[in-house]
């Protein structure tokens, strides 16, 4: 048989099997129904292992393939049921009383940022909060703190770069504090080599700066054979070598942080990448979802089963949701054990999208909605 004949044959399976599945469908919606009216939840983890080790027990050599479409029936199946039962009713509460068409504010209140005076975190608070003060703070975890302690309405801190890529202690903050996310900015960043007045580039030998900005002027340093070296922040190396006696040191730093600190500029936009940016994004311990939002931010944790990642990414794909983000980062006191920050194009003014949050909220293990906001660029 030709190709074409046996795409035909293939054909006519599927078309038999498009009336069985839509059938099952039917009767998983009969099964929402009366679990509705017992108050049984929706996932029977033990009752579908069952399901699926029968398959593949069945299927011989085919049973794991023939589980992966198991498994998906099965997704789209409690979603159905999710859907009909309308699960999470108080995350749903959650995020209903928090939708707004207000634009996001901070209504003169400080804002909360690592770094000093000059730090491109600071130039993201004042672009998004023109009319509040910014307060700077030595570590990523003081910011934290300080909208903690309430003495700044919203956070400003950095979560990843186009080079460099993600800020993993950020990311590990947020695993921590579980605050909101409220906004974001994606700021375009131009490195400058600076120095005091006097310094002459050749005798330079060191250079400072935070190490995503070292990482993201890596072909620099490395081209004129200089030692980077950490720093907490940019605008604070700025500041460290304005003040320090050596004159074979530099920093990379913005052109704001350099006026700022009366250093002079070597050498414009070193960094590797002429369109590098660096998200920063928002964070409060109120959820505000304003009309415009488009990005969904969540952290979750699995069970050690194979293909149980693999099963909750493929939830977004049938719901139509784009994922942009996925950060790993290990459960501290945990044997090997992660939670997962997603990042998903989407808003829960779409039904469909909600329905798939709340569903996840009552199935998985760990599951925090951070926040639906709108990411400026």
């Amino acid at each position: 048989m030709d190709l074409l004949g046996l795409r035909k044959e293939i054909d006519e399976i599927d078309e038999q099997l498009i009336p069985l599945l839509l059938k099952r469908m039917s009767i998983a919606e009969d099964v929402a129904r009366y679990k509705v009216e017992r108050g049984i939840p929706v996932l029977n983890a033990e009752r579908e292992q069952q399901i699926l080790d029968n398959v593949a027990e069945k299927c011989g050599e085919h049973g794991d393939t023939i589980k992966t479409v198991f498994s998906a029936t099965m997704d789209a199946s409690r979603a159905l049921q999710h859907k009909i039962i309308g699960g999470g009713k108080e995350l749903r509460e959650t995020i209903t009383n928090a939708m707004s068409d207000k634009k996001l504010t901070a209504n003169g209140e400080a804002i909360a940022c690592q770094g000093v005076d000059g730090a491109y975190s600071g130039v993201t608070a004042n672009i998004l909060f023109p009319e509040s003060p910014v307060k700077f703070y030595r570590q990523f975890e003081d910011v934290f703190e300080a909208v903690n302690r309430g003495d700044a309405k919203f956070g400003v801190i950095p979560v990843e770069n186009s080079t460099a890529g993600s800020v993993h202690e950020s990311y590990d903050l947020i695993m921590k504090y579980r605050f909101y996310v409220v906004g974001a900015y994606d700021l375009k960043v131009e490195h400058c080599l600076c120095a005091k007045e006097g310094t002459k580039y050749e005798d330079i030998t060191d250079v400072y700066s935070h190490p995503q900005a070292l990482s993201q002027c890596h072909n620099f340093l490395k081209s004129f054979d200089f030692t980077g070296i950490n720093y907490t922040n940019t605008a604070a190396a700025a500041e460290f070598v304005a003040k320090s006696s050596k004159n074979n040191i530099g920093v990379i730093c913005s052109q704001l942080a350099a006026k700022k600190y009366g250093l002079k500029i070597l050498k414009r936009n070193v960094q590797n990448n002429n369109n590098n940016r660096t998200r920063f994004i928002v964070i409060s311990k109120e959820l505000v979802i304003g009309n415009d939002a488009d990005k969904i931010s969540l952290i979750f944790s699995l069970a050690h089963k194979t293909g149980s990642l693999y099963r909750v990414l493929g939830r977004f794909s049938m719901a139509g949701l784009s994922l942009t983000k996925l950060e790993s980062r290990p459960i501290e006191n945990a044997n090997f054990s992660y939670y997962f920050y997603v990042d998903v194009m989407g808003s829960v003014k779409d039904e469909s999208t909600l329905d798939l949050i709340c569903a996840l909220s009552d199935e998985l293990p760990e599951f925090e909605f951070l926040g639906n906001f709108y990411e400026n660029k």
